[in-house]
């Protein structure tokens, strides 16, 4: 009778052992599945409030001071510029946003967020910044030129025209600078600017770099291409529209302008149209995060993910675009 008392609870032990084994596994199988459930990879990696984000930020910059900004493009959040001055053009590089427009204004920020005013020296109107070889550099009206290490303090230089330079980039130790009557100057330091012959009378308005190749926009459709800043190609658009915004991005280039006007290529040689869903003036496209965002009037912002679909997002402004950029 011992012996069978003692088996008996043995096998009672054991399958009391085995029913709360078999609970923990349960409980810690519902636990895998809802924390799979509930992953969301854009959450994760995004802060609530849209200031401070691991995979970058758009900053989209326009009339009386406008700035918004968002993570992916897609929810956008009124920032306060403490200017009403139109703020024309922008870039981020060196852990800083620099924004430039109208009278000489220069803004800096570190997040996006808060904005600081700095000093340019000039009454000028901004309307072109982009940075390379440890430089900001800044263009606008008259052939004015500025330069900064830091975006802080900045410093007059000569450009040697007084026509309106509209937009700039660098790339492989040159900048190029782009303007009214087909001006276009390079520079290997930014101090330095040499004329080049862009043979043509249109005024430029955007630029930029991809794919071994410099490539230029403005008025009456022009589109110029160069492999080294210093010799022009016009291609064939296909539109009269003025263009005013291009940038580069997942093999692809982007153009917009007037008329809801995107033009994209591979090559920078053949341009196809494409279907913007907006009659409204686009004059900045930016490309990050897998996502193009192009601005423009009214509020304006469209997102693709390959430059052939568009998506309308929800601004809660009015006021008209006139640059957007993305944080890398």
């Amino acid at each position: 009778m011992i012996r069978n008392s003692i088996s008996h609870n043995n096998i009672t032990r054991n399958v009391l052992y085995g029913l709360i084994f078999t609970v923990c596994l349960f409980v810690l199988s519902c636990g895998k599945r809802n924390s799979t459930h509930n992953y969301d990879p854009t959450t994760s990696t995004t802060s609530t409030d849209n200031t401070t984000t691991s995979i970058g930020l758009f900053v989209a910059v326009g009339t009386t001071g406008t700035i918004l900004t968002s993570p992916v493009g897609r929810t956008w959040t009124s920032r306060t510029s403490e200017t009403l001055n139109h703020l024309q053009g922008n870039t981020y590089a060196n852990s800083t946003f620099v924004t430039v427009g109208d009278n000489g204004t220069i803004l800096t920020s570190s997040d996006g967020t808060t904005w600081t005013s700095r000093t340019s020296g000039t009454s000028n109107d901004l309307r072109g910044v982009t940075y390379g070889n440890e430089l900001f550099v800044i263009v606008g009206y008259s052939g004015t030129i500025l330069t900064s290490s830091d975006g802080s303090t900045w410093t007059s230089r000569t450009s040697g025209t007084s026509n309106i330079l509209l937009g700039v980039t660098y790339v492989n130790g040159t900048f190029v600078t782009v303007g009214f009557s087909g001006r276009i100057l390079t520079s290997s330091d930014g101090v330095t600017w040499t004329q080049r012959t862009s043979g043509i009378s249109e005024q430029l308005r955007g630029i930029t770099y991809g794919n071994g190749l410099f490539v230029t926009v403005g008025t009456s459709g022009t589109i110029l291409t160069s492999s080294n800043g210093t010799s022009w190609t016009q291609r064939t658009s296909g539109t009269s529209e003025i263009l005013r915004g291009v940038t580069y991005g997942n093999g692809l280039y982007v153009i917009v302008g007037y008329s809801g006007t995107i033009l994209t290529s591979s090559d920078g040689t053949t341009w196809t149209s494409r279907t913007s869903g907006t009659s409204n003036i686009l004059l900045g496209v930016t490309y990050g995060n897998g996502t193009f965002v192009t601005v423009g009037y009214s509020g304006t912002i469209l997102t693709s993910s390959n430059g052939t679909s568009w998506t309308s997002r929800t601004s809660g402004t009015s006021d008209h675009f006139l640059g957007v950029t993305y944080s890398q």
